[in-house]
């Protein structure tokens, strides 16, 4: 894999920004990987998600918010699978039931 980090944006129809996200050049060349931060929006230009990459996988912190701005959930990946517990939120801001995933052996 390339080292050089390159920084993608994809837009929706109406020119705000869908999805942010850091990437890499796979090793052979044919395809870009997310690796860092990445970033989604509702089509009213509010954060949908945010979180990490690793070599093309969630990892680390993730978090999900509404398109009202109120946080919908929390929680971490761990190689591209949600691990430990998740909390979430409606969105009036009321704390949900949360949800408890396993742990990486």
């Amino acid at each position: 894999m390339s080292s050089v980090l390159h920084i993608a944006e994809i837009p929706y129809e109406n020119g705000t920004i869908r999805f942010r996200y850091a990437r890499i050049l796979s090793a052979d060349g044919t395809r870009w990987i997310k690796h860092g931060l990445f970033s989604a929006h509702h089509p009213n230009g509010t954060l949908s998600s945010e979180g990490m990459y690793l070599n093309g996988q969630e990892h680390g912190l993730w978090t999900e918010y509404h398109s009202n701005g109120q946080m919908a959930a929390r929680g971490h990946y761990a190689n591209g699978k949600e691990v430990g517990h998740w909390e979430f939120w409606s969105s009036d801001g009321s704390l949900e039931e949360g949800e408890d995933y396993p742990l990486p052996d």
